[in-house]
């Protein structure tokens, strides 16, 4: 475990009890943890000894990881801070995790309840494993760790279900990538690399750009990139909604000065531009109380 481990930390306003519920009952559990499909609790004899559970984890084209663990104590401190230290592990083949441990911990504090996670684990496939552990799969599993925090979050806070969380996420993350796909392929294809399929006659048609068309068009081009570009990189950004709808507006304009005959075509800018509005209204109406690992701290706050 050479690796830093991993840890999350988040403000949860809500009653004890409430969050040891959703946290530590498994049919719960797996509804707001994105790191697992499936929790199972083993049957426990004897009060005394560790819980032990299943989980599985679907990682796509049908297929899961399994592997089981067991939580091997809690404690109960008089200030009302609770602990919850688990072991976990995998026999499966599939799974990069062989072993490991951590906790789970439940601080009340004047703004709400601190609920924090540390943890860390030994990979198997040698040194391909501990290679792509650091790169990939640790950075991915931190993230999807803070982002399920943040689901709770708002599960507690807000009563917004984990399953209406994730909708509402997949609507977001569909309306920004296909924004600025659509920007950035209207900006290399017709504008860079084909430039004689329509594009440079409609700036030639403006009129306002006299010998200067194929420049003006290129220019155009890679201001569209950088504003597709902009989609991925400024992502909590909602703004650029905004700055899209009064973008096309004045794109369609233009090209309605410059060659409205364009607009009896087949796929004119009326009917791409017309998408790429509701596109930009959808993604402003989901953009509301969305999950976001960048609510967690990620380091100790205190």
């Amino acid at each position: 475990m050479s690796h830093p481990p991993i840890y999350v930390e988040i403000k949860i306003h809500s009653a004890m009890d409430e969050l040891w519920r959703l946290t530590q009952t498994p049919e719960l559990h797996e509804q707001w943890d994105l790191r697992f499909t499936g929790i199972e609790y083993l049957p426990r004899p004897d009060e005394s000894e560790p819980q032990r559970f299943l989980y599985t984890t679907r990682i796509g084209f049908g297929l899961k990881i399994y592997g089981e663990g067991e939580s091997v104590g809690t404690h109960n401190k008089s200030s009302g801070e609770r602990t919850s230290a688990l072991k976990f592990g995998s026999n499966d083949p599939k799974s990069l995790i062989r072993e490991g441990s951590g906790y789970w911990q439940y601080v009340p504090t004047a703004e709400g309840i601190k609920f924090l996670t540390w943890y860390d684990y030994r990979t198997r496939f040698g040194s391909l494993g501990q290679l792509f552990d650091p790169l990939i799969f640790r950075p991915l599993l931190g993230w999807a760790t803070a982002w399920s925090f943040d689901r709770l979050r708002l599960w507690l806070a807000k009563g917004i279900a984990p399953e209406v969380a994730l909708r509402q996420s997949l609507i977001y993350l569909t309306a920004r990538l296909s924004l600025s796909f659509i920007w950035i392929y209207q900006g290399l294809v017709p504008k860079l690399l084909f430039k004689d399929t329509g594009e440079l006659e409609i700036v030639r048609g403006s009129g306002l750009f006299t010998g200067y068309a194929a420049l003006v068009l290129s220019g155009l081009g890679l201001a569209e990139i950088v504003f597709g570009v902009l989609f991925l990189l400024l992502w909590r950004q909602s703004s650029l909604f905004i700055w899209n709808i009064i973008l096309l507006v004045l794109l369609t304009m233009g090209a309605l000065i410059g060659q409205p005959g364009i607009f009896v075509a087949p796929f004119n800018p009326i009917t791409l531009n017309v998408a790429m509005f509701g596109l930009s209204l959808i993604g402003l109406w989901s953009a509301k109380d969305l999950p976001s690992a960048a609510n967690c701290w990620r380091k100790p706050s205190r």
